[in-house]
């Protein structure tokens, strides 16, 4: 009997299967096997972020959460994927600096911000002309490689199906079926193609596509994450990767000229000396954002044996493994899910979630 048919094999669908599984569960994944968002994305873990220097919400809660589970898959598989890195925040104006100036007066975040540097503090190959300060508590999650052990671990345990998923092939009545598998719940964990799901379609995601450079340079550049409106991270003396352009209108995972330019026009406004730069990788993909930039989570209002798990946009890395916790107590012990990623929100501003009346169900 399988409890849970899980819906792509992205960051979330990978995590809250972990967490299933170890809660004695019986789950399989279907994935198409093809390049996901998740794999693509650099997999940021940042707590105070924007213009503003906003404290992301229930961070102090969320963070040790994720380090942990990270931590725990580092032993299972034998190898580290969170990489803890400082991270140097480049003001690009004096209101930046104004506002980080104020986040320091401000208790709650001193666990997350170092001192404020004056512009005359240099360093080597950057152009700091506001100043700048070193975040803590920041780093990146290797994806990639995480989502490869799981889908192995997935497989040999009988747990991974690789098949294009078609939503005509999920029988409701009598019972839940698809292709001969009869789980007690579906759960969509399919990234931005959650906009072309019958039955969770409705719910306001704001897709946004980003495009991703790894080069090489012959440079010295500090060994820290940069934030300078985009990110830089260093993968090794020699080799970093740059992102994320910013897109709502082209939502597809072609790479552009215009990306990549934007993101080294950008780079070379806070790196003019970087030299000897070489193109080594251009990616792109579709993280599925959100209105209310708030998860997906929860039960179908008519049909509750479908569910999603989606809608983590750039902060995935961040927010999955406690959410992940959160509604794996939902699913098996009934208990409620947080009102800011329940879409029972949408219901409740009358937002229909009815299928599409051009789907026979």
């Amino acid at each position: 009997m399988i409890d849970f048919l899980i819906i792509g094999q992205g960051l979330s669908g990978s995590l809250l299967a972990w967490e299933l599984i170890q809660r004695g569960c019986k789950i399989v994944i279907v994935d198409n096997g093809r390049e996901n968002a998740s794999q693509v994305a650099a997999g940021l873990i940042n707590p105070v972020t924007g213009m503003r220097f906003v404290k992301s919400a229930d961070v102090d809660t969320l963070l040790p959460t994720a380090k942990h589970r990270y931590s725990q898959l580092a032993d299972f598989f034998q190898q580290d994927f969170y990489i803890e890195k400082p991270m140097l925040r480049l003001f690009r104006s004096d209101s930046e600096l104004i506002n980080a100036g104020k986040r320091l007066n401000n208790p709650d975040y001193r666990a997350y911000l170092s001192d404020i540097q004056p512009p005359d503090n240099t360093i080597d190959n950057l152009a700091t002309p506001f100043g700048f300060l070193e975040q803590k508590q920041t780093g990146y999650l290797l994806t990639r490689p995480l989502l490869n052990c799981l889908k192995d671990f997935f497989t040999a345990n009988e747990s991974y199906r690789q098949a294009d998923f078609d939503y005509r092939d999920i029988q409701l009545q009598p019972s839940l079926r698809w292709q001969g598998i009869a789980p007690k719940r579906v759960i969509f964990c399919e990234g931005y193609q959650a906009t072309q799901n019958p039955w969770f379609s409705r719910l306001p995601f704001q897709p946004v596509k980003g495009e991703i450079l790894t080069l090489e340079h012959q440079s010295q550049l500090p060994n820290k994450i940069l934030n300078y409106g985009n990110w830089l991270i260093p993968l090794n003396d020699r080799r970093i990767r740059i992102g994320a352009s910013f897109d709502r209108e082209n939502l597809n995972t072609r790479t552009t000229e215009q990306g990549k330019n934007d993101l080294l026009n950008a780079l070379n406004r806070i790196s003019p000396g970087l030299a000897h730069l070489t193109l080594i990788g251009h990616q792109a993909h579709v993280r599925p954002c959100t209105l209310d930039k708030q998860p997906f989570i929860g039960l179908h209002p008519k049909y509750k044996q479908l569910a999603i798990f989606n809608g983590f946009g750039a902060k995935g890395s961040l927010q999955i493994p406690w959410h992940s916790q959160r509604f794996a107590d939902t699913l098996l012990n009934g208990s409620p899910l947080p009102q800011a990623c329940n879409i029972q929100r949408y219901q409740e501003r009358k937002l229909s979630l009815r299928s599409n009346s051009n789907f026979r169900l």
